[in-house]
């Protein structure tokens, strides 16, 4: 489940490709990193390394790596939409439906593109594909929801 830190709003699209390729320990550690982000969509990398291969013998991209950069790009496009209409605090996901259309090419970057078709004052709307060579023939395509969450001044609260 990705989360965004509670942390002070935003400033840039740059800000926030930065904070998502960098600011979680897991993205960190597999190494994802930000090809592009406008307001509504994101496009993000995991790089093939070894001890991200699930299956030795076949040398792919291990499903939980592909899985988590989908959950990352999607929360990045929900951040970006959300960051343009108005100040989100946080996001978490609420729900990702992941399908595996076929095997990762084996010793191959695996990209991801999210798109955020619908954000209300609650939750944001998306879908994803991740791809090696061809963004028309995808590994795996995504859908899902994040919770929207304005900090407490938005909400009208005192602080």
């Amino acid at each position: 489940m990705t989360s965004t830190p509670s942390t002070p709003a935003l400033e840039s699209l740059a800000e926030l490709g930065i904070r998502m390729a960098q600011g979680t320990p897991q993205a960190l550690a597999l190494g994802f990193r930000t090809v592009s982000a406008v307001p509504g969509e994101a496009v993000m990398a995991v790089p093939w390394r070894e001890d991200l291969v699930g299956d030795p013998q076949s040398g792919v991209i291990a499903g939980g790596v592909i899985t988590t950069l989908l959950d990352h790009v999607c929360g990045m496009a929900v951040s970006s939409l959300a960051l343009q209409a108005r100040g989100v605090s946080s996001l978490a996901t609420l729900d990702l439906r992941i399908d595996y259309t076929r095997a990762a090419e084996p010793r191959r970057e695996i990209f991801a593109r999210a798109h955020c078709y619908k954000l209300t004052a609650l939750i944001g709307f998306v879908r994803a594909a991740a791809w090696e060579a061809d963004e028309a023939d995808p590994v795996a395509t995504a859908q899902a929801a994040f919770a929207l969450t304005s900090a407490p001044s938005q909400l009208g609260a005192k602080r």
